[in-house]
Order: C-alpha cells, then structure tokens, then sequence
C-alpha cells in the first residue's frame, strides 16, 4: 500500500470551506492524532528518536508553556487501516490563548524557540501528515489558529494544503570539523578578536548561579539601549530557562570576565542530541574592547564539539554571525487560521512588530497560499 500521497491527489481530495480553514481529505482521517498527557508521554522513547531537537524535550516544552502561561500539547500519531494500526510518530507543541483565541504554537513567534514540530518514524514523511494535523488542530483541539516551524520541514510539505508559508532563516557550523578547521574558516578580524581576548586575559567560566540571569539581562537592555530599544523578553525568562534546563544537563551558560575580574559578557547555549544553538549572547558596550562575544561563542563551539555535538545553530538572523564561519540555512514554516481574519490581524501585528525592533533576529513571513 502507498501510504504518501502524490501531490495532484492531496490537491484534488482538498476541499475548502467558506471560511478558509479547510477539510480534508479521507486520506487524512486514515492519520489520527492522539493527544497525551505529561506522564503518558514515553520520554525516554521520543528523546531516542533521530529527529529529535531541544525545543522538543519535556523541560523545553515545560518552560516555554510556564514562560507563555500555555498548556503542553504533546500527541501520538497513529495510522490506522481497517487491517492494521501503527505508530508514525509524535507532535509536540503549546496551546495558548491571545485576546480569547485559542492557539496552537510550535512554535509561536516571540518564544525564544525557533521551531518544534514532529518527530517522525524513518519513513514516515512531513507531508504525509501535515494533513491530518490541520484537521485535528481546528477539530478535536479546537484551535482557532496554529503555526508550525519543524527543523526537517520542506518547502514541498505543505504543497496543496492551503497553508501559508513563511521561513525561519539562521546560520550552521558544521562541528564535526577540527577545532584547527573551525578556527580557519572564521574571518581573519575574528580570529584576531579571539586571540585579543585570550592574551588580555580575558576568562571565560561556566555558570549556574542565581545571580547570572539578572547579570545577563542587564548586559542584554544594554545591548538594545544602543537603538533605543527595550529586550522582547524579560528577565522571568531567562530564569525560567535555566530552572527548567541546567538540571538536565542541556543548558550551557557562560561569562566572560575581564582581566580585572569584572563580568563584562554572557552567553546562553543549550545543546541536545547532535546540535547546539547560541540562544542568548549579551556584554556591556563599555568593555567591549576586550571581544568578550567572540571569547563566548569560541568556548560554546568547542564546549558543545567535545560533547559529541555536529551542528552549531547561530540561532536565527545572520549578520554579524558570518564571521564565525557558517552555512545560511532557510527552514520553511507554516501557519493557518480557521477565519482569515485571524490570518490579517497576524500579519499585520507581525510586521508592526518587526518594523520597531530591528535588532530581533526575524522570522521572515511571506504569506502564500
């Protein structure tokens, strides 16, 4: 039996409603989504899998539903025929309410969380079902409104579905290169910033005390006060994070100390299951003069490498970040709402959003059909 459809038959089984949610296919009610609770959940099984990111971890998914006052959403997916019923794998997500909508993020923008999605069986493919998902969203869930970004997403996942489109754009270090390597393919002004550092006597140490989200966060208002800006989070959390993170091993934080002993930078790296990302980076614009970002970073590539770590995700935006050495890499990101003006008003908030905070690194929206 061929379990993926072709492109022209999920198109034709499609059927749209007046209000552009959409019904879908028979094909699609072959796929069921099952919810779970917490405890029912099979951790040990799902963080096994090979797909698996940190976003999608019990204490990721734990901290951003306590930071967004959210449920977790975590469902088995099942496909089920009248001879047999198998697991194909596994959702995780939050279900949040904005203005009284219910939403279903994974992930929703302003998280701090750059996508989550599915953990599949081998074979099982993102098209496959990304049907079924959008129905039981606006059916048994009954969301108003769901956005998905998965790390394994294709642009030709969605293809025929009615699903808008956007990208969520960042940069790759491929760690299983040499250190000697890693080094080399930075920009020679980089290079220079690191040995700056290391023969000013600049120390980079690992932290796990309280006092380091507030350190953290003021060096970070610091860093927006320089256009005028304000953080897009607050310092709950950051601390939020490291509550629900340093214990299980997948969180490192890190400070930068001047030669007079003084914290002048921090970095926020979790890492989990082949790849780690730069969440969080921030230093005092007065002492900059030591290269206290670059001294951070170097330390979390080779922190993470020594772990067994293959990717390093600059996390989102690029910039400045080339200079370290990476791959520019466009993930594809899908969202839908039940009304299509729930759909306008995102949008619209979205780019207002974007346009009065340019030091964010964006999720770059273009919204098609």
């Amino acid at each position: 039996m061929r379990l993926e459809p072709s492109l022209r038959h999920r198109k034709a089984l499609q059927i749209r409603d007046r209000k552009g949610a959409g019904r879908f296919s028979p094909f699609a009610h072959m796929i069921r989504f099952r919810r779970l609770s917490m405890p029912e959940a099979p951790w040990e099984q799902l963080d096994a899998m090979p797909d698996r990111a940190i976003y999608q971890t019990r204490a990721w998914i734990e901290f951003v539903s306590e930071a967004q006052g959210g449920e977790p959403v975590v469902a088995q997916i099942r496909e089920e025929t009248s001879q047999d019923s198998r697991i194909l794998g596994y959702f995780s997500g939050v279900l949040i309410r904005k203005a009284g909508v219910p939403i279903l993020g994974s992930p929703f923008p302003g998280w701090t969380t750059p996508y989550i999605g599915f953990n599949l069986l081998p074979g099982v493919s993102r098209s496959m079902v990304l049907p079924a998902f959008a129905e039981w969203a606006f059916g048994s869930l009954g969301c108003w409104h769901f956005e998905i970004c998965d790390q394994s997403f294709s642009e030709e996942d969605a293809a025929g579905l009615g699903l808008h489109r956007g990208y969520y754009e960042t940069g790759c270090t491929d760690l299983a290169l040499s250190e000697d390597q890693l080094f080399a393919n930075m920009t020679s002004a980089c290079r220079r910033c690191i040995r700056k550092a290391e023969k000013s006597g600049v120390q980079i140490e690992e932290a796990n005390d309280d006092a380091f989200a507030g350190e953290y966060y003021e060096q970070l208002k610091d860093v927006f006060a320089k256009q005028g800006r304000t953080p897009t989070y607050g310092v709950e959390r950051v601390r939020l994070l490291m509550k629900h993170l340093l214990p299980t091993g997948n969180l490192l934080v890190v400070r930068a100390r001047s030669p007079e002993g003084l914290s002048i930078g921090t970095g926020i790296y979790p890492g989990f299951n082949g790849c780690a990302e730069m969440w969080g980076n921030a230093s005092w614009r007065a002492h900059q003069i030591w290269r206290p970002n670059e001294s951070l970073h170097w330390y979390a590539m080779r922190y993470w490498k020594k772990r067994g770590v293959k990717t390093f995700d600059w996390g989102g935006g690029v910039g400045y970040k080339e200079k370290f050495g990476m791959e520019v890499v466009r993930i594809p990101a899908f969202y839908r709402s039940r009304m299509r003006w729930i759909s306008a008003v995102r949008d619209a908030a979205r780019l207002l959003y974007y346009k009065s905070r340019p030091l964010v690194a964006r999720l770059q929206w273009n919204r098609q059909a």
